[in-house]
């Protein structure tokens, strides 16, 4: 018997007549939606148990089996007693859901979309209207959300809005643009944040001879953009607007095809054509702007987050020229304004020790006085910019470091207030700019690689599904980092891989600084001291000039050390001279066991301070424990081993995605021996 699931709406099942399947409670539901999410693959019982409870039972895998079983009646009534079930199997330690493709709705959904490429627009028309009418409410709508959830569900809530997309531009195609304005109308109400619903809606009535409905429209489009996110419209609606208004003769209705990009350069024009657009528009920016100082403030800050990613001289400057914007706009004494400056330079990052603290600090009291000044109602997006900037650059701090007393949020609320905002509003670019907040927020304690892989995946399907190209590289870079610190280095290899091929293509030349460390660590990790050693000489060579303090202080000489300590024989020679940067406390204690002078140790251990909650975490505490144990100092070993023991499943260091101590078991065991 044939069975058709559904989760394009509440999830189900019917058979082959469209009868319902009973699938009993909630928590059937819930194994059927998770199982469906893995894509026929096996899902471990220990992870569908800790998908399906927050806190499991006790008798909960005894649970997850009635379940099972459950749903194998409901699902195969007719199948004789003892036989296998052909469709929810049993492997290993695990179950699947073995569904052919066509008989899931979402699988069928996405295949189909997919399948549209370069198809006319009739074809277009056709499957995305039969596609669409699969769609019987939002994506697994009993559920709420869930984490397993949150990343198919915004794939093909993504994939549904760009569908109906394509079949408005196939009508406007067809000749029928009449037909598409009633959609495309509801489409931007609920979706207001999509310039391309924006555009298509204009050009719909236009060609329905609305040249005034078209041109407010635009209007709309831009006050809501700048509104909500303080970003004006794109390119694209920039020129549909002028388009109008001159009454061009590639919007006639005759046209073949909406053709976005029918006016682009001639690619073998070379570099001269380039630098003769990029002359002529930047001084039509000049003419168009003259002085009026707070569109240029805004524009500014857009051009440094441009800037920011260039390279190292670019990184350098985008931070020098964003603070005095801020500043700038701050005595304009407008909070909407400062709001905006501050705001939109969401550049993505990935190191969790602040390049310039003081800078830092800064823009932190900017973000908060901001937030005080907002007016308490509306201005959500704008008010999930300044949580998630506060988020970010409080990277490596402790709340009390940060915001004198009565500010408004530590920086693990203020991650958090960000993306529940943003996931409200249904935002991508809002979201992903959040969820670099929660990632830089995620070392309140070690072991939690885990929890920051799951804000990796999610970034970069959030990023893929919307062009956000660099949080997709974010979203690979902490997945690499993630995968390093379980010791997965064939996983990270593949992310380091789908990182260095996106940087190629947008010229994004400060990515390589990462996946070179990333390559000196996989040596580290598995070939000898002296080709771990000439890996990060390379590696180090690749942060000359890169702009970033914060990260380049005393990495060498640690990752030295590392190879050193790792391999046997005592550290380098020179590291005794080395400059540590921010790790000296943490290092020297090792430095002086290794030397034999124990008491020196000793000393040093008394006033040694708690390392920072950062990506280094845990390789600082194993540093601390090696000297400990050399010196006999129970006490903290034992303070060590408590700090260590939620990371006893992960590498230490290696989740920096630059070095890497060893196992966190074995210097846990270690820790433990000594203590005896």
């Amino acid at each position: 018997m044939r069975v058709e699931f559904g989760v394009l709406g509440a999830v189900g099942a019917r058979d082959e007549e469209g009868t319902p399947l009973p699938l009993k409670g909630p928590r059937h539901r819930a194994v059927l939606a998770r199982l469906i999410v893995a894509r026929r693959q096996v899902v471990p019982v220990a992870r569908l148990v800790a998908d399906l409870w927050d806190e499991p039972p006790a008798n909960a895998v005894g649970a997850l089996r009635t379940f099972v079983g459950d749903l194998r009646r409901g699902l195969e009534p007719h199948r004789p007693p003892r036989t296998p079930s052909r469709l929810l199997v049993t492997e290993g330690a695990g179950y699947a859901l073995r569904a052919a493709r066509e008989d899931v709705d979402a699988w069928r959904f996405e295949e189909t979309v997919d399948a549209l490429g370069d198809a006319g627009p009739a074809r277009v028309l056709e499957r995305t209207t039969e596609a669409l009418a699969w769609w019987r409410g939002p994506a697994f709508a009993d559920f709420g959300d869930e984490r397993w959830l949150r990343s198919p569900r915004a794939r093909l809530t993504e994939l549904r809005l760009h569908a109906v997309e394509l079949r408005a531009e196939a009508l406007i195609a067809l000749g029928r643009p009449v037909a598409a304005v009633p959609d495309l109308d509801a489409h931007v109400t609920d979706q207001p944040w999509r310039e391309d619903g924006w555009r298509l809606l204009a050009l719909a009535l236009y060609r329905s001879s609305r040249q005034a409905d078209a041109l407010s429209v635009l209007r709309r489009a831009r006050a809501m953009l700048r509104e909500h996110l303080g970003v004006d419209p794109g390119p694209r609606l920039r020129r549909l607007e002028e388009d109008i208004l001159r009454q061009a003769d590639r919007l006639d209705p005759d046209a073949d095809r909406l053709d976005p990009d029918a006016d682009r350069l001639d690619p073998d024009a070379g570099t001269a054509a380039v630098d003769q657009v990029w002359a002529r528009a930047t001084a039509a920016y000049e003419g168009a702007l003259g002085s009026r100082a707070r569109t240029r403030l805004e524009s500014t800050v857009g051009l440094m987050r441009d800037l920011a990613v260039t390279g190292g001289g670019g990184l350098e400057a985008a931070r020098r020229h964003r603070v005095a914007a801020v500043a700038a706009a701050e005595q304009l004494g407008d909070p909407e304004l400062t709001a905006r400056v501050i705001g939109v330079y969401d550049v993505p990052a990935i190191w969790t020790r602040s390049d310039d603290p003081e800078q830092a600090r800064r823009l932190v009291a900017a973000a908060e006085r901001t937030l005080r000044s907002l007016a308490p109602a509306g201005q959500d997006a704008a008010r999930c910019r300044l949580l998630a900037t506060i988020a970010v650059e409080s990277r490596g701090t402790l709340p009390r470091d940060l915001s004198p007393s009565g500010a408004l949020a530590r920086p693990s609320q203020a991650a958090g207030q960000a993306e529940e905002i943003a996931r409200r509003l249904g935002d991508p670019s809002l979201l992903a700019f959040a969820l670099n907040g929660t990632f830089m927020q995620s070392f309140h304690r070690a072991g939690l690689a885990g929890r920051r892989d799951a804000v990796g995946a999610e970034l970069v399907a959030l990023a893929a599904g919307h062009g956000l190209v660099r949080y997709e590289v974010l979203g690979h870079l902490i997945r690499v980092q993630a995968r390093c610190a379980f010791g997965d280095l064939a996983a990270a290899d593949r992310h380091a891989v789908a990182v260095d091929g996106l940087a190629a293509r947008h010229e994004l030349p400060l990515v390589s600084v990462f996946t070179t460390w990333y390559r000196a660590l996989r040596t580290a990790s598995t070939g000898t001291r002296e080709a771990a050693e000439a890996a990060y000489e390379e590696a180090a060579a690749s942060l000359v000039g890169s702009g970033m303090p914060g990260l380049e202080a005393g990495l060498l000489p640690l990752a030295r050390l590392c190879v050193a300590l790792r391999h046997g024989g005592g550290p380098p020679r020179e590291t005794a001279d080395s400059d540590w940067g921010p790790y000296g406390p943490w290092v020297r204690p090792v430095l002086l066991t290794e030397s034999g002078l124990l008491d020196e140790a000793a000393e040093a251990l008394r006033t040694v301070p708690a390392p920072p909650r950062d990506l280094m975490f845990e390789a600082m505490w194993c540093l601390v424990a090696r000297a400990a144990i050399a010196t006999g100092d129970t006490g903290l070993l034992a303070k060590a081993h408590a700090q260590l023991a939620p990371a006893a499943a992960e590498v230490a260091g290696a989740g920096s995605g630059l070095i890497t101590l060893g196992p966190v078991a074995d210097h846990l065991t270690a820790i433990e021996s000594a203590l005896r």
